[in-house]
């Protein structure tokens, strides 16, 4: 978990986004701290993908400015970029492996692509990876023959190959179970206390991604409504904030913010 005096590694500062003629977002503005994880939440078709496609760079703002590691990704060179990108991890939320490759080979493909170390220090690199995700012995099968939970964390072990300072994940829990989402974010928590990255996570998972939060930022009306604590978050008086809460958490908070008021006038 993270530090709040902790510099910014990833800053957005107005980002405004259309496609056609509809305004995506409207002006986000976003800091995410070295060291934290900040969960961006939202109701569905709000825009959180795209605000991650825009920190990877992969989408530029029609306005606006998107750094990161303070560099303007829609400015500087594509060779630039593709060396910011080395400090990134991707999971993405259908995992995308490759089918017709080993859980090995699909691992070890960022090694072998984007860096030059030899066949042992990727073997040893790949197999530190699975030994973390608990998946030892699966070097040789292929994705067709893992369960869903598997290959999440196959995805995850690729996508920590590279030892990245951030590491993006796209609704990590998606077609999970219960059980297999808790394993997913005992994983995660894990791997994050050992190699210390930043993670900016997209989540529908509320409340229990709160648990892993350091900072929670609504998206809604194509704005940051607010990026808090998830405390703060949770009795915020920002409307769209209370509003989100009370539908996916219950009004439970609300009976909180009542009282808590109540012992505050006596």
């Amino acid at each position: 978990m993270g530090n709040g005096e902790a510099k910014s590694v990833i800053e957005l500062s107005g980002v405004e986004k259309y496609f056609g003629a509809q305004k995506v977002l409207d002006g986000v503005n976003l800091s995410v701290r070295e060291g934290t994880t900040t969960v961006i939440v939202g109701a569905s078709g709000q825009g959180k993908s795209v605000v991650l496609k825009h920190m990877l760079g992969l989408v530029k703002p029609d306005s606006g400015k998107v750094t990161v590691f303070g560099q303007d990704l829609a400015t500087i060179r594509r060779r630039q970029l593709k060396k910011v990108r080395m400090g990134f991890g991707v999971l993405f939320q259908n995992v995308a492996l490759f089918d017709s490759m080993t859980v090995y080979d699909n691992v070890a493909l960022p090694l072998r692509e984007r860096t030059d170390a030899t066949k042992e220090e990727i073997r040893a690199n790949v197999e530190e990876k699975l030994a973390m995700m608990d998946l030892d012995g699966t070097t040789e099968k292929y994705p067709a023959q893992l369960s869903g939970g598997m290959k999440k964390r196959v995805g995850l072990a690729r996508a920590l190959v590279l030892n990245p300072k951030i590491v993006f994940f796209d609704e990590p829990t998606t077609g999970l179970d219960v059980n297999k989402s808790n394993e997913i974010y005992r994983l995660f928590y894990r791997t994050q206390a050992e190699l210390k990255y930043t993670a900016v996570i997209v989540s529908h998972d509320v409340p229990k991604i709160f648990k892993l939060s350091d900072y929670v930022a609504l998206l809604a009306e194509g704005k940051i409504q607010g990026c808090m604590t998830p405390d703060a978050f949770q009795l915020s008086d920002n409307p769209h904030i209370r509003a989100f809460v009370e539908t996916t958490m219950g009004p439970i908070y609300s009976s909180e913010r009542e009282e808590r008021g109540l012992y505050e006038e006596i």
